[in-house]
């Protein structure tokens, strides 16, 4: 899992291309990587999943987060030096509006929508999603 592959921050896309060519190399058995004095067998993950974050992107799947909404806002909130502060003398950036947190909980709706859930967070994907069990998808 990483970042969106598009995303209103530049380093977002950009570490998400890391993160993809990374999973990428670590996969060629010609490259030769060593930690600790030993190599490492050449590993490559199934799939490289991506968080939807800022833009409106169209997710290739959800995952029910109805659950744990209260943890996620938990633990955005923890960051709380980036949010809304009315006493802040910082210049006012997306994330720092006063409804920043409505907008996450709106987004979380609107992803769960369609797929019957109170919340979902939404995920892009680079390759074909497989499933064992057409009755098991929502």
């Amino acid at each position: 899992m990483c970042n969106a592959v598009s995303d209103r921050h530049p380093d977002h896309g950009r570490a998400a291309q890391l993160v993809s060519e990374a999973c990428f190399y670590s996969g060629l058995r010609k490259v030769e990587t060593v930690v600790d004095g030993k190599s490492q067998a050449a590993w490559r993950p199934k799939a490289v999943y991506h968080y939807i974050q800022d833009h409106q992107l169209k997710p290739d799947f959800v995952v029910d987060i109805t659950a744990f909404m209260d943890k996620k806002m938990e633990a955005i909130k923890a960051f709380k030096s980036q949010f809304y502060d009315p006493n802040s003398k910082e210049p006012e950036s997306p994330i720092s509006v006063k409804n920043f947190f409505d907008v996450v909980k709106g987004k979380n709706a609107v992803f769960g929508r369609d797929a019957g859930f109170e919340f979902a967070e939404g995920f892009n994907v680079e390759r074909t999603i497989g499933v064992n069990d057409l009755f098991q998808l929502k």
